[in-house]
């Protein structure tokens, strides 16, 4: 299965899915020094220690749901650098029931 909207809503644009990330990183208190979009092969996003968000551009073409899992799964990552009790804690407080999103997210192949 390849990554699709599922007829879920989507984003409009890379522009409306980076002020998404504003809302949560300022929610969250992380500071963030660069967000990138590029093609990404065998996964969705990645975190830096110095403050670099980078996404798979392939996430502009799902649905919001996924695309704020993901945000929030990496900007966590700036004060939890582990998926433990408390960074799973935090996805719960902040999403709610996140392990059926991530079930989704599974499901999908990165191109």
């Amino acid at each position: 299965m390849t990554a699709t909207n599922h007829g879920l809503e989507g984003w409009r644009d890379k522009a409306e899915f980076r002020a998404q990330i504003d809302v949560w990183a300022q929610k969250l208190d992380v500071e963030l020094t660069r967000v990138t979009f590029r093609e990404m092969r065998t996964k969705w996003a990645s975190y830096s220690t110095k403050g670099t968000l980078t996404l798979n551009t392939e996430l502009l073409d799902l649905d919001r749901e996924i695309g704020n899992y993901v945000i929030v799964h990496e900007l966590l990552h700036d004060s939890v650098p582990n998926h433990g009790r408390l960074w799973k804690s935090l996805m719960t407080a902040y999403l709610g029931d996140y392990q059926q999103i991530e079930v989704r997210l599974s499901r999908l192949t990165v191109r």
